[in-house]
């Protein structure tokens, strides 16, 4: 008797959305997420939700924009959320395009539909192309486009994501109109805790550290767990912890991964010094760009350091 072999199992992803957003396009650079069920969730909250309690199996989240700095929603969930791992980051462009109905004119806009952040990146085209135009706040990115396209919006135009004339039936009226043509956002795909992969050599490492308390000189004492071990801290960003004035945590990423000697041994060194130390993970870089350190912080230093001083304790002559 012959039995048909079982279908694979399907993965979930849970991203911001809906269709057409910059996170969509972040989720798209994810090998493993194609053919995939998508999961289109209404904030980062509710995405990492998913994931904690198993209705997802990762999530894409935007963490970083080079223009805003940190995402502060996203750094705060990760930091109250236990059970998640960062297994991976994609940097998205951030370009943005003008939208209206079918027909619509340039010269007929007047008030222009879009989300606060994607509107003050978008300020002076705005400013120099429609110099009268009104500001009309939207939810979203994709949200300021469909509220034209359902007929709920007195907009005349959105700025929105490139991609969402995907999806939608819109009339391009301009493109790349974002004031900074450099602008990036980094995405990461978080999932439940993991063990991290193995080094590439070319990898990063999440943390969120808080400091013991308030005392002249914490803030550097805190970093010199990494600066005399040879780590570069390519993030330090402060969230208020939220309990009382004055309380800070830092989200950070540091160049390297959990399993170089110099990480370990400044990731004990954060244990020993911080009443909480978050480990994120320790991934690939977006851009692959090999981590660079002097010799005297190789791994091999370390091992024989350590070999060095269990000698002298065990009393082998010198």
């Amino acid at each position: 008797m012959s039995s048909e072999p079982a279908a694979p199992v399907r993965r979930t992803y849970s991203y911001l959305g809906p269709a057409g957003t910059f996170t969509e396009a972040a989720l798209a650079q994810v090998p493993e997420a194609r053919d995939q069920n998508w999961r289109s969730v209404r904030n980062v909250a509710e995405a990492l939700a998913d994931v904690v309690e198993g209705r997802s199996d990762a999530a894409m989240i935007a963490i970083e924009n080079s223009v805003d700095g940190g995402v502060s929603t996203a750094q705060d969930a990760l930091a109250t959320m236990p059970g998640l791992r960062i297994i991976g980051e994609y940097l998205v462009p951030v370009n943005f395009v003008l939208v209206g109905r079918p027909g619509t004119r340039l010269e007929d806009v007047s008030l222009v539909a879009a989300h606060p952040v994607a509107y003050a990146q978008c300020l002076q085209w705005l400013s120099a192309r429609l110099p009268e135009h009104a500001h009309l706040p939207a939810a979203s990115n994709v949200a300021s486009a469909v509220g034209i396209v359902e007929g709920v919006s007195d907009a005349d135009a959105a700025i929105a994501p490139p991609g969402i004339l995907e999806h939608y039936d819109l009339e391009l009226l301009a493109e790349s109109i974002g004031d900074n043509a450099n602008a990036v956002t980094r995405f990461v795909l978080v999932g439940r805790t993991v063990a991290p992969p193995a080094p590439t050599g070319a990898d990063k490492t999440s943390l969120i550290v808080e400091l013991p308390e308030e005392y002249p000189g914490a803030l550097l004492e805190l970093l010199e767990q990494f600066a005399t071990r040879g780590i570069n801290l390519s993030l330090l960003a402060s969230r208020p912890i939220g309990d009382a004035l004055g309380r800070y945590r830092f989200v950070i990423d540091a160049d390297g991964h959990i399993e170089d000697e110099r990480m370990a041994d400044a990731l004990l060194g954060l244990r020993r010094f911080s009443p909480k130390v978050i480990y994120l993970g320790s991934y690939p870089r977006a851009d692959r760009a090999i981590v660079h350190y002097p010799d005297r912080y190789a791994d091999d230093v370390f091992v024989e350091a350590r070999d060095w001083l269990r000698g002298l304790i065990s009393g082998e002559p010198g």
